[in-house]
């Protein structure tokens, strides 16, 4: 591998001042230097913009975009794409932190293996005092993704694409909830979805804590639009399930246990080696983070 190919790192913001300085010190953790971080904020209220202009000044891989609108994810993804100077673009959500060889071991793959145009990998899932909790990936490399299905195990922040193929596949503006599901719908449908799914833990996702029953019913209600359209079938069993799912969300909310459905996503059965190893990374990376806080 060329050390010196370089990567877009893209991180969308909206009010995320709390973990916005963790997850760019992760970023400037990796083992890989040679990338860009263009930080785009989304019209925030809070202190993220300063923040995220803070880490600019001290070091010149950094940019901040900002316009002052509110414009809702899926454009500004694309404006990443639109922006990125370079021939692979990272995901990467603005509360979550990345594992020091995140990069490195993409790119690797990418690199050996030209046949595929995404990357993702498997993730570890954060409590909001960044203790971990559970984390989920295949069990090995899962690569077969020609059909348009219900569901895809593609964790979306923690993809690395080839820009040529994000320039020919942009978000749908239309799907704010269920941008990344729409997506891969509609490239599997056009059998343009190359992705693997490895197995490695390269990713900290902060999922407990953020879950709303709002956002989860929008989503189930975009992915089904989504699946019908792409697929060709309006499948009664997928609206049933639908259906079930939304009636599920508003009973759990009711009875205050929404966030049961964030651990429901991840392993039944916890290696606590790998739990340790993992929470280790963590406290170091916290321990490094040294603005923003």
């Amino acid at each position: 591998m060329n050390n010196k190919d370089y990567i877009s790192i893209g991180i969308s913001i909206y009010n995320a001042e709390q973990y916005l300085g963790y997850a760019i010190s992760s970023v400037l953790a990796q083992t890989h230097k040679y990338w860009e971080l263009i930080l785009v904020d989304d019209g925030s209220t809070d202190r993220s913009l300063e923040i995220a202009k803070d880490f600019a000044k001290l070091d010149d891989r950094i940019r901040v975009i900002s316009d002052g609108n509110n414009r809702k994810l899926p454009y500004r993804l694309n404006q990443i794409i639109d922006e990125a100077k370079y021939s692979y673009i990272a995901r990467m959500d603005a509360d979550d932190l990345i594992h020091p060889e995140r990069l490195e071991r993409q790119l690797k793959f990418l690199i050996e293996n030209p046949n595929y145009d995404l990357v993702s990998t498997g993730l570890v899932s954060i409590d909001n005092n960044n203790k971990v909790y559970g984390y989920r990936s295949p069990s090995s490399l899962d690569v077969d993704f020609n059909i348009v299905n219900s569901t895809y195990p593609i964790n979306h922040a923690t993809i690395l694409v080839r820009k040529e193929w994000y320039q020919r596949n942009k978000y749908n503006v239309d799907f704010p909830r269920s941008q990344d599901y729409e997506l891969w719908c509609r490239t599997s449908s056009n059998k343009d979805l190359a992705v693997a799914i490895i197995p490695d833990l390269l990713y900290y996702y902060r999922e407990e804590g953020v879950i709303s029953s709002k956002k989860l019913i929008k989503s189930y209600k975009a992915g089904y639009e989504a699946y019908s359209k792409y697929s060709g079938r309006n499948n009664l069993k997928k609206f049933a399930t639908m259906r079930l799912k939304i009636a599920t969300v508003k009973l759990l909310d009711r009875l205050g246990q929404l966030q049961l459905l964030a651990r429901k996503r991840n392993r039944s059965e916890l290696d606590l080696s790998i739990v340790k190893e993992h929470q280790k990374v963590i406290d170091t990376l916290l321990e490094n983070a040294s603005l923003g806080k």
